[in-house]
């Protein structure tokens, strides 16, 4: 859709204008500085104008798939609709759904989680009518004998932007404290006796299968050039192998100490945006707003919050700081650098015509519309249906 939006505050990488923005072809054409006379213009009366939202790790659509545990919906493909207009609605133009490969406690249940996303994601993008560009983000659970055979059907799928290893072991990474694995899983209601033994078994099974599959997993990233993310980096010898590996991002590192030896070897740190938002953990990790405060952080992930994203950025100007374009930065160019997404994340002329009109209300910033290669993705919402 071709058209120009005129009348806003427009943050660009480094500095915030106001003026106008011509989008031709699904491509931003050019930046007007100053007013604008063009009569059916789309006009934002002073709002925000962001560059679409970039984000490299959502369980949101496995909410949708199964939104009470062990219930799952009907169709995935509405699942999958559902799950865009969600993200579209909180400005996220870019989205890379996080599935999961490997699991312990769900069983059978898990891979269905998987084949289920997978396969609506394919069947919803071949409809056309996605208002945001999804993209796969596979999660994969190393210490599962049983990783790396889930991963080999996927590895070649040109969805695929990103591959991250984890390992929920008890003993290992965010659960170093095995207390905190136990309190993780308080639903299974485990014994004493039964925890340990869950304990054993699991950690048994680590370390029958975890390093032979990790080597494995990141030889075929390597080889077809997948960014790859550590997860849950914890001690500083996660952080070394990471490096040794080449991965692109440390996602989620339990400690500032984790942090700050990945901020020294150049890895990208992403952090959850209701961590910061909230001002804390809710895993009792190191604080987002804390390595913020030490300049450890460079993107946000609205991880199972997608309205964190536009919170979060604001949190970080009004809370930390922050000028308002190095914020947004983390919720839109950083992230697409950090997978190689060159073509978006920024309002500049020749990229896609990703943009968010957000206007603050009672000091909450809030997504009125969302514009995916120059289409809208929502009604535009006026001063007088917003109130």
């Amino acid at each position: 859709m071709d058209c120009i939006i005129k009348n806003a505050r427009i943050v660009l990488r480094d500095e915030i204008v106001s003026g106008s923005v011509r989008i031709a072809g699904g491509i931003i054409e050019s930046i007007d500085f100053g007013p604008c006379s063009v009569a059916n213009a789309v006009d934002l009366e002073n709002d925000y104008l962001l560059p679409g939202f970039v984000e490299l790790h959502t369980d949101n659509l496995e909410q949708e798939l199964e939104p009470r545990p062990g219930v799952f919906w009907p169709d995935p493909l509405a699942s999958v609709l559902a799950h865009d207009n969600t993200m579209a609605g909180a400005g996220i133009t870019t989205v890379l759904d996080a599935v999961s490969l490997g699991e312990y406690h769900d069983g059978p249940q898990r891979s269905k989680i998987m084949d289920m996303s997978i396969q609506a994601l394919k069947r919803a993008r071949a409809t056309g009518v996605l208002k945001a560009d999804h993209r796969l983000h596979l999660r994969c659970e190393f210490s599962d004998p049983k990783v790396v055979d889930l991963l080999l059907p996927h590895i070649d799928d040109p969805m695929l932007m990103l591959v991250s290893l984890m390992d929920h072991t008890p003993g290992q990474r965010q659960f170093t404290d095995t207390e905190k694995y136990r309190a993780y899983y308080r639903n299974m209601s485990w014994s004493d006796e039964e925890f340990d033994e869950v304990s054993k078994r699991m950690i048994a099974t680590q370390e029958s299968c975890a390093e032979l599959n990790r080597a494995r997993i990141v030889s075929l990233c390597r080889e077809r050039s997948i960014p790859m993310a550590s997860h849950d980096d914890t001690l500083p010898e996660h952080v070394r192998q990471a490096m040794a590996e080449g991965m692109a991002i440390s996602e989620f590192p339990t400690t500032a100490e984790a942090a700050r030896l990945a901020r020294g070897a150049g890895i990208s740190i992403v952090m959850g945006g209701p961590n910061l938002v909230r001002g804390a953990s809710h895993s009792g990790n190191v604080s987002a707003r804390d390595l913020a405060g030490e300049e450890l952080l460079d993107i946000l992930s609205s991880d199972y919050v997608p309205g964190s994203l536009v919170g979060g950025a604001f949190t970080l100007r009004e809370r930390l700081g922050f000028s308002l374009p190095d914020a947004v930065a983390m919720i839109s160019a950083n992230p697409a650098d950090a997978v190689g997404l060159g073509d978006r994340g920024r309002i500049s002329c020749g990229l896609r015509a990703d943009l968010v009109r957000v206007r603050e209300i009672e000091g909450v910033p809030a997504v009125l519309r969302t514009w995916s290669a120059g289409c809208s993705g929502r009604p535009e919402i006026t001063e007088k249906n917003a109130a």
